[in-house]
This record gives structure tokens, C-alpha cells and sequence, in this order.
């Protein structure tokens, strides 16, 4: 664990991570479920740092079933999944909490928008600084250099500050 920077909570057979466990990763990711032989196995939740999580049925480290809850309670439903599609483009918390009046827009799922930096992209994970590229997330921790591709869907589609 020392060097991978996760940290592991739960029990031990043979020593081998095996058993109830609760697994922090370096990116604050938290799995919180069974083991086995140093896996994910069985039961388990995967809780993210934005606040949504992935329960799910794993089978030797691979999620065999699962579902996802997004941070504000919305399920992903892959068969059925009509959110924010060509019909119906309205956000989540338009959908719970009905439509603002005429000239009121909503820019996001999120009511007031996050405020973006002077300059900055809101690039749905965190900001992008358009001159050096780098995506820090909303806590300010560095999440990757755009590349070119991310950088001009970025610069053309995203909200900016």
C-alpha cells in the first residue's frame, strides 16, 4: 500500500486481502465491499470524490452489474436512459424542480453554476486553463494536459470564465 498510496481497511486471509474491507485510493476513490485474494469481489460500492457511485457485483476486480448514481441522486439507466437527449434536454434538477421563467436560463445541472476563473474553461471535471492546458478539478488538484483534440472541443463547447 505504502507505495501504490492507497490504504486498506478490512480483513486478512492467508494474508491476502480477503473478506469486508474498505479500500482508499490515491485519487480518494473509496470501495467500500467484499474482497478477494486482493480484489474486488462480491459486493461492493465505489464511492467517487464528486460525490456519485458505482454499486455494483464484482467477479475477480471486474463489475460484472452495477448501477450509477450521479452526485445530485440521478440514476444511469443503460437501457432506458432519456436524460438530456435529443427529445428531452432539460437538466436534472430542471426535471425535479420544474423550469425557471422565461429569461432565466440554466446553464447547468448544477443551480447557482459553479463560478468559473477569469479566463478558465468549466470542462465538466474540473477547470482548463487554455494556455498551458492543464485540467485541475473543482478542488484545484491537477487531473491531466488536454490534448489537442480535448483542447479544441474544450475551447469551442465549454463555458467559459
Amino acid at each position: 500500500m505504502e507505495y501504490t498510496g492507497s490504504k486498506y481497511i478490512g480483513e486478512y486471509v492467508d494474508g491476502r486481502m480477503e473478506g469486508k474491507a474498505k479500500y482508499i485510493l490515491p485519487t480518494e476513490t473509496i470501495y467500500v465491499g467484499e474482497m478477494k485474494d486482493g480484489m474486488f469481489h462480491g459486493e461492493g460500492t465505489l464511492y467517487l470524490p464528486s460525490g456519485s457511485q458505482y454499486d455494483a457485483i464484482w467477479e475477480n476486480g471486474l463489475a460484472i452489474k452495477g448501477t450509477y448514481t450521479f452526485a445530485d441522486g440521478l440514476h444511469y439507466d443503460e437501457k432506458n436512459w432519456h436524460y438530456c437527449d435529443g427529445y428531452d434536454r432539460r437538466f436534472h434538477t430542471e426535471i425535479l424542480n420544474g423550469l425557471k421563467p422565461a429569461g432565466m436560463a440554466q446553464l447547468t445541472n448544477m443551480d447557482p453554476p459553479r463560478k468559473i476563473p477569469r479566463g478558465y474553461y468549466d470542462c465538466g471535471d474540473g477547470f482548463c486553463n487554455p494556455v498551458t492546458r492543464v485540467v485541475k478539478d473543482y478542488r484545484n488538484r491537477f487531473l491531466r494536459n488536454a490534448d489537442d483534440d480535448e483542447h479544441e472541443w474544450i475551447t469551442r463547447t465549454c463555458r467559459k470564465g
